[in-house]
């Protein structure tokens, strides 16, 4: 059900190492995390999103499917009754909201500080760039904290979360304070996927704006 390369899960699944971890320790980290992230070629699942407040208040609960694509396609879809579609070739994205008959189109910010998906999509061979990398990891389970270096980053900090190699979850805090949970489930792994999931056909009708 899920393709896993083992033979540096096993490796990585020994290590434990402080936060707080020297520039060294963070080359290791960003190592570490490129390594299991860029094992997925394409990635397809279930999600959970919980949105928080700062003072920890449920502020909006949300599932749906994902089908991501190296380099730097996604589909993103939450279930009704808050359905939304969020779909990137790579360069465009769209954002189809079927209540509103309604789809926003801009050119995609390639950034990993300013996009999160494409930390599961994109090219991440230069984590270092954009983030100031640690983590921590015990028996099959390694956590991952990304610290933007851009002061204008959608995030102040994500969390990563892999557990046998594969992602579990992750979590997004922002500037005001408000915590993004997002839980992977059914993650299967390099199944092949067809480039024409990554586009949007508008539908008659619907309005559309562009940015």
């Amino acid at each position: 059900m899920i393709t896993l390369l083992r033979s540096s899960i096993t490796a990585i699944c020994l290590i434990v190492l402080p936060l707080g971890a020297s520039a060294e320790d963070q080359g290791v980290a960003a190592e570490r995390l490129n390594e299991l992230l860029s094992q997925a070629q394409t990635m397809t699942g279930g999600f959970s999103q919980m949105t928080l407040s700062s003072n920890g208040a449920s502020l909006q609960e949300t599932t749906g499917t994902l089908a991501l694509k190296r380099p730097g396609m996604f589909r993103w879809h939450t279930d009704p009754p808050l359905e939304q579609l969020l779909v990137s070739d790579g360069e465009k994205i769209w954002l189809y909201d079927p209540d509103l008959e309604q789809v926003t189109i801009q050119q995609m910010d390639q950034r990993l500080s300013h996009t999160p998906a494409l930390l599961l999509s994109g090219d991440v061979s230069q984590l270092q760039d954009s983030f100031h990398i640690e983590y921590t990891g015990a028996g099959g389970v390694l956590d991952f904290t990304l610290t933007p270096k851009e002061a204008d980053s959608m995030f102040d900090n994500l969390r990563v979360s892999f557990s046998n190699g594969v992602i579990n979850d992750m979590q997004m805090s922002d500037p005001v304070g408000q915590r993004t949970n997002i839980l992977f489930r059914n993650i299967e792994l390099n199944a092949p996927l067809h480039d024409a999931q990554f586009t949007f056909d508008i539908p008659d009708g619907v309005d559309v704006i562009s940015e």
